[in-house]
């Protein structure tokens, strides 16, 4: 994955700013393979739409994050730092998209959920009907010994393994940190959303870059164009060159 230019960020930031997260993902990661089909895109289990993200941070931002996190017990603010090696828990390679647990007499067959998947129930404001549907939209034939079986009658030992098998298939979806703060001594974990973390960024350095761009084309009358088509060095140069 090629690192992107000023140009194709801020025109996947301008395109995201009315975007719902998932459909943000999406643009980033369209921006960095133009040659693949957004519907293909879309497809990509979560786990491999995280993984692109991942690269897509590393190429542009480099490999060291930095965030804040709040303590659940006493609410002391820590400051994690991390590479991008220390949330890259699978190799960016196909996911399975036949998967299947059997469970007593229960045999379901499933796939990974995807952004297509997300998407659906994004809208929903009920946590547990929207974990609901969107594993029933991932299940693609359940039954009960030699019957056909609804898959609303599955007992929640059989969802529990389907779940715990789409995990073990797509560990990226869900990369848990290990947290303990040194105030408290308080131990405990939490999900890394990248697709905010990813985008809190890149919306940061947006504003950056056109406040850079504003001062520059005030300075010099050049275009949006020319000078974004600067390297970042020769931005600051002349940035510093006006300041003096």
């Amino acid at each position: 994955m090629r690192a992107l230019s000023a140009s194709d960020l801020l025109r996947a930031w301008d395109l995201g700013l009315t975007q719902r997260p998932i459909e943000r993902a999406l643009t980033l990661l369209a921006t960095t393979r133009p040659e693949t089909p957004l519907d293909d895109l879309a497809r990509l289990s979560i786990g491999q739409r995280d993984a692109g993200l991942l690269s897509l941070r590393e190429q542009n931002f480099g490999p060291q994050l930095v965030c804040l996190a709040n303590c659940t017990s006493c609410g002391e603010r820590l400051e994690l730092s991390f590479t991008v090696a220390d949330l890259r828990v699978a190799p960016d390679v196909a996911a399975p998209t036949e998967l299947s647990v059997t469970v007593d007499d229960y045999e379901v067959e499933f796939r990974l959920p995807d952004s297509l998947a997300l998407l659906a129930v994004a809208d929903s404001r009920n946590v547990i009907a929207a974990r609901a549907l969107l594993l029933e939209r991932c299940l693609k034939r359940v039954r009960k010994g030699d019957e056909p079986w609804a898959a609303g009658e599955l007992p929640r030992s059989v969802l529990d393994a389907v779940v715990e098998r789409m995990a073990q298939a797509d560990p990226q979806a869900d990369v848990q940190l290990a947290l303990s703060c040194p105030l408290c001594g308080h131990e405990w974990q939490t999900a890394f959303d990248i697709v905010s973390f990813v985008w809190t960024e890149i919306n940061g350095w947006a504003y950056r870059t056109l406040h850079d761009v504003h001062t520059l084309a005030a300075a010099y009358g050049w275009s949006e164009g020319e000078i974004l088509g600067l390297s970042a060095s020769r931005r600051q140069a002349y940035l510093e060159m006006i300041q003096r």
